[in-house]
């Protein structure tokens, strides 16, 4: 960097704005901690350690770091600058990794794409980003292939073929690795920051639209840090990663964060055979799954054919799991340890975490406020709610905090608001601080003076083995109030009158909570991951009590 000899010297002597800018770019590459050096440094410790295995291939740190580089240079190559956005579409591929590497060592913004979400969605997310490039894998190419031209900010294509072996299907495609491995394995020249936003991620919008969550390194490295700490994380760890990249949770509250340490990432799809060969193949210590996949694994024919003493740390989020799951779950993994995270993508996601003989002893509860964040609830005029069992907004701050909702100042705003992020949920505390989560407080029903919790209503109907899914949802009621309704999945082949609903309910709710109506359907709307999509329900039923 060229000097200023006449005011150089003058910059060591005040602190200020400006000067410390320039110190901090000045020497950016002796004293910055970004996301884009957590690869080199773990080859730092252990250059020929598997850092990642994908397809039953090891690579090492240093290749890693190397092959990060290479990419990093190849986006650099094709345009790509600072804060631009490379959007991903791709499985838990090796593919996948290094564009995410490469992104945070070229200074752009990685958006990952979920690929269960249909071609229109996909096109919402590259446009609202205005992302600069597209990796696509083989498996989905489907989905953008026929509808580039409605993604008018895309400049450049990539082709992975790690899904299935395909080659590109014409000319507009750069093929990944013959495009990246031209390129040198040097760290690029890019002055980095840890203010500087690395993740844009798109909420699954079962409220609204989707809305884009700009994450920075800050965010990242306080929330690696928390994980590591908290979820016991050391070097020797193998960590199978099932669940979606895509996911903010497999990729920055596990991926990473053993990246970080210096273990080993074993990279899959969520097969439960899979999953269970893979623990014994590669002698796997932890394991992030939902509560579905665990009970599926418990449940697998062949779990008792497999090895499966290495794995010694259970991770369980997304949502409770079942007191008799934990049980079952400690049984058959004798001396496992277990973990529950909960959080939201806005918190890079990490937020409170349970573990060990508290999670025994308090099922159901999301447990207390990580290493590097604090947590409170909140009434709707922004008072603290104190004392246990009375419910309020989960509310979090710290650095795990995200920058904001990309072009949406206004949620951004309200999100803000007090000093604290509001999640939107719902939760009470017991006398010893743990927190429970009781309920979105969007899908809380105003019926009147009361508050009726749909979860509450929900767990009562589910009581029924012939209820397969059920939704609790406020409609407008003619007195001018909302109430609560249920619309009911029965499970396949079971007969089911509303009556029998209405008196299931009446024997365990107080009067308010009773659902003014019960509806009998086939399916309930969803998102492509699976979330209920309680608004498309209170619109179509929006007039059923009028």
């Amino acid at each position: 960097m060229p000097i200023d000899r006449q005011n150089f010297k003058a910059r060591f002597g005040e602190f200020n704005g400006p000067d410390l800018d320039f110190l901090l770019n000045r020497y950016n590459r002796v004293n910055r901690w970004v996301i884009a050096d957590m690869v080199r440094r773990s080859a730092h410790r252990h250059p020929e350690k598997a850092a990642l295995v994908f397809q039953g291939k090891p690579m090492s740190y240093l290749a890693l770091e190397k092959a990060s580089n290479q990419t990093a240079n190849a986006l650099i190559a094709l345009g790509v600058g600072k804060y631009d956005r490379v959007a991903v579409l791709a499985h838990n591929t090796l593919h996948h990794v290094l564009a995410w590497l490469g992104c945070c060592k070229a200074g752009a913004v990685y958006l990952p794409i979920n690929y269960l979400l249909s071609s229109t969605e996909i096109q919402f997310c590259i446009n609202h980003s205005e992302s600069k490039v597209l990796v696509v894998e083989d498996a989905f190419s489907d989905l953008v292939e026929n509808n580039i031209a409605r993604m008018p900010s895309i400049k450049a294509l990539i082709w992975s073929n790690q899904g299935m072996g395909e080659p590109p299907p014409s000319g507009r495609f750069l093929e990944f690795d013959h495009w990246c491995m031209q390129y040198a394995d040097v760290e690029p020249d890019v002055t980095l920051r840890i203010e500087d936003p690395c993740q844009l991620s798109y909420t699954s919008g079962t409220e609204s639209a989707p809305k884009g969550v700009v994450i920075n390194n800050q965010s990242l490295l306080a929330s690696y840090m928390s994980c590591i700490v908290d979820g016991d994380y050391n070097p020797s760890d193998i960590c199978i990663n099932a669940l979606p990249l895509y996911h903010s949770v497999q990729r920055n509250v596990f991926m990473n964060p053993v990246f970080y340490i210096g273990g080993t990432n074993i990279l899959m799809g969520p097969d439960i055979g899979g999953i269970l060969e893979n623990i014994e193949t590669y002698g796997a210590t932890m394991l992030f799954a939902t509560p579905t996949v665990w009970i599926g694994m418990i449940s697998h024919p062949g779990f008792d054919s497999y090895d499966l003493s290495s794995l010694k740390k259970i991770y369980c989020g997304m949502s409770a799991m079942p007191a008799e799951v934990l049980k079952e779950l400690k049984k058959r993994f004798d001396g496992a340890k277990i973990y529950n995270f909960y959080g939201q993508t806005e918190l890079a996601p990490y937020h409170t975490m349970i573990k060990g003989k508290a999670l025994q002893e308090k099922p159901g509860s999301a447990g207390r406020a990580g290493l590097n964040m604090e947590m409170r609830l909140e009434s709707d005029d922004g008072r603290m709610v104190r004392g246990s069992g009375r419910s309020g907004e989960i509310c979090g701050r710290g650095p795990h905090v995200m920058m904001m909702y990309f072009k949406d100042p206004e949620t951004t705003e309200n999100a803000m608001e007090g000093g604290w992020f509001h999640s939107g949920d719902l939760g009470a505390l017991d006398e010893d601080g743990y927190l429970s989560v009781i309920d979105r407080k969007k899908d809380v029903v105003r019926s009147g003076a009361e508050a009726v919790i749909s979860r509450m209503v929900e767990s009562v109907i589910y009581l029924d083995d012939r209820v397969e899914e059920v939704a609790v949802v406020g409609v407008p009621h003619p007195d001018g109030t909302d109430a609560p309704i249920a619309v009911i999945v029965p499970a396949k082949g079971c007969d089911m009158h509303e009556d029998e609903i209405f008196g299931l309910c009446r024997r365990h709710l107080a009067s308010f909570q009773v659902p003014r109506k019960i509806i009998f359907v086939r399916a309930l709307p969803k998102t492509p991951t699976g979330k209920l999509l309680k608004r498309e329900i209170r619109r179509k039923y929006s007039e059923v009590l009028k």
